[in-house]
């Protein structure tokens, strides 16, 4: 007879919500098993009934609202796929299958290509064009949509990274929409789904960063994760030391290692109880696997509500910088399979407040053999992370406790925060294009692409490009300055721009490795080396290597002049403020200002005082791109 599972765990309260868990779950398989059994007739009727009451309770401006921007969510919520939301706004993706030494066949994306670059070849050997490769990984129950169902292009980091020059990737985990395939076992097997964060560390990352390595023929990437996608990468790189070298710089977007805590009350009496519990409520395999059926039998609006209330209960997140339209959008893409034993592993950490590996002693109640000296769980070695780290969390974001993860990571590790961000607003907030892209464009600059010297030494040739979004200035709290118009057309400041690098073919295209070592070793103390924000201006200074600091608080001033120079003589291109732009929509040509300045600072200082020459050209239309399924590239 099995033991009894929480003796000694749980205080009275807790037992009360236990039973509460066990009686939702109960009553929503009923709900769904009775809906199961339907008829379609029946079942669109209660649709329709549905949705016309969610919308005579709705307050008549939220009904203008929903309806002014229908045209906008509804093509990106109803998209099937990955590459289905790329081409709403004109970008071709590629789709790559990543087989893991355990049997697992991942799927990943790739965005290699600007608007009107589809027929060049990017990363593919001699005579194509050579560009920094970004990887970027989703979070808990996600998948890569998440990262580009966006309402506005200029809120999309892949689209961003893309336009900047970057060769972007984006990851999927073992058991999601796109890899639910293995050599071995089936998605009905259950051992298919025996598998937590080990084997995101031991298998899916490391696999996927080395297939990417060798498909653009680059000796390092940039990683970008969001969520559980920064727990996996602190733990791969702890427990893979020769993957350190080929990740230039890793940002940890709203970081997860040890969260402090859950706010509802039933997760939280889960989170205390043994791990049977959990198994016994969702099984053995894909946790809320419901959530599909749900998500289609119910009406946009009041899905998005109860997802609102959900994350509320168990977060007490507010939500509240998530734009309505933005919600209807993305919440359809938000939820992707997963096993139940990584929900499990979760919890294991939560308990125990240590990021450590699965502990598979998991039948033992009593705290004389979980808590016996004799045994105890292998943790994660985060401390001997030798990548550089640079932290971006939200003020308000409850799953995050800076100062407890600070002291995990190694001293070179940099934290920015966010203030009155939540978990979600990282990816999705209405402002996340001038609150949060700058720290990840700075993090890239600084330590991902070369100085000019290491540049021209390795054949790298450096031209600026313009940024695709706006940015606007804050206060040091957060809020928008004295005389700021939320009317997004009155925004007359760009952010700076990022230089992307290209490389030709040359006799010399095989550098040694000694030499790619070299110059990750001396870009951090390159004189273009990290840069700060300032709160009198948003500018590039130099600061000390990012060693010396381990957290820093970012605000960022809106200049009333801003000018540039990366060296003696710079030529930099700037584009006037317009306005965001929806899928699939033709954005009209837009005026350009090319400034050149010359100045005795040095390399990479950004000024508001330099003098410039401006001169007014027109660009060319916007290129609609073709797709070439057939064409190598």
């Amino acid at each position: 007879m099995a033991p009894i599972p929480f003796i000694g765990r749980l205080y009275p309260y807790e037992y009360f919500a236990l039973v509460a868990s066990f009686l939702i779950a109960f009553l929503e398989l009923i709900v769904r098993t009775i809906t199961l059994l339907l008829p379609t007739p029946i079942i669109r009727i209660f649709y329709r009934l549905s949705r016309n009451a969610f919308n005579s309770l709705s307050s008549p401006y939220s009904r203008r609202a929903r309806n002014r921007r229908k045209n906008v969510s509804s093509p990106l919520a109803q998209a099937h796929d990955f590459v289905e939301l790329c081409e709403q706004y004109g970008y071709l993706a590629e789709e790559h299958v990543v087989q893991t030494k355990d049997g697992f066949l991942l799927g990943v994306h790739r965005l290699a290509w600007r608007r009107g670059e589809e027929d060049q070849r990017v990363n593919n050997g001699p005579g194509s064009i050579q560009k920094k490769v970004v990887y970027l990984h989703h979070g808990l129950m996600m998948n890569s949509e998440v990262w580009v169902c966006i309402t506005e292009k200029e809120r999309c980091l892949p689209f961003l990274l893309v336009e900047q020059g970057y060769d972007v990737w984006l990851g999927n985990n073992r058991g999601n929409k796109y890899s639910k395939k293995s050599l071995h076992h089936g998605p009905t097997d259950t051992q298919f789904w025996n598998f937590s964060m080990d084997q995101f560390a031991f298998h899916d990352i490391p696999d996927s960063i080395n297939y990417i390595l060798s498909a653009t023929h680059q000796p390092s990437l940039s990683y970008i994760g969001f969520s559980q996608g920064t727990a996996q990468a602190f733990a791969t790189l702890s427990i893979h030391p020769a993957l350190n070298s080929k990740v230039d710089v890793f940002v940890a977007l709203a970081p997860a290692m040890a969260p402090p805590g859950i706010a509802s009350g039933v997760v939280s009496s889960l989170v205390k109880s043994n791990p049977q519990v959990l198994y016994l409520l969702f099984g053995r395999r894909a946790i809320l696997g419901s959530t599909t059926m749900w998500q289609a039998l119910l009406y946009p609006g009041i899905f998005t509500w109860v997802i609102d209330k959900s994350l509320a209960f168990l977060f007490g997140w507010k939500m509240a910088n998530i734009a309505p339209h933005q919600k209807l959008a993305a919440y359809p893409h938000l939820y992707s399979f997963t096993s139940t034993k990584s929900v499990v592993h979760w919890f294991q950490i939560i308990r125990n407040g240590t990021f450590q590996m699965f502990d598979d002693e998991i039948t033992s109640p009593t705290s004389f053999s979980t808590g016996s000296k004799y045994y105890k769980v292998a943790k994660f070695p985060t401390r001997n992370i030798k990548t550089p780290i640079v932290l971006v969390y939200g003020g308000s974001d409850s799953l995050v406790d800076i100062n407890v993860m600070l002291k995990e990571l190694p001293r070179h590790t940099v934290a920015k925060c966010v203030p009155k961000y939540e978990h979600l607003d990282l990816l999705w907030a209405s402002d996340v294009d001038t609150l949060v892209f700058p720290h990840v464009l700075e993090a890239l600059e600084s330590y991902a692409l070369p100085s000019d010297t290491k540049g021209q030494a390795l054949g790298w040739q450096t031209r600026t490009r313009p940024s695709i979004f706006d940015t606007t200035g804050l206060t040091p709290n957060g809020s928008a300055p004295p005389g700021y118009s939320e009317d997004e057309s009155a925004r007359n400041h760009s952010m700076p721009h990022t230089p992307a690098f290209e490389r030709p073919s040359t006799a010399e295209e095989q550098m040694d490795e000694s030499d790619d070592d070299d110059s990750a070793d001396d870009s951090p103390s390159s004189p273009d080396g990290p840069v700060a924000f300032t709160p009198s201006a948003f500018a590039y200074s130099s600061r000390p290597p990012i060693s010396d600091a381990r957290s820093a608080n970012i605000s960022i001033s809106n200049p009333a002049v801003r000018s540039a120079s990366r060296s003696s003589h710079t030529t930099l291109t700037l584009h006037e403020p317009r306005t965001r732009q929806a899928p699939a929509s033709n954005a009209g040509a837009s005026r350009q200002r090319t400034a050149t300045a010359t100045t005795e600072q040095p390399e990479g200082w950004w000024s508001s005082t330099s003098s410039s020459m401006v001169s007014l050209v027109e660009p060319e239309s916007p290129i609609v791109p073709q797709r070439h399924p057939a064409r190598q590239r």
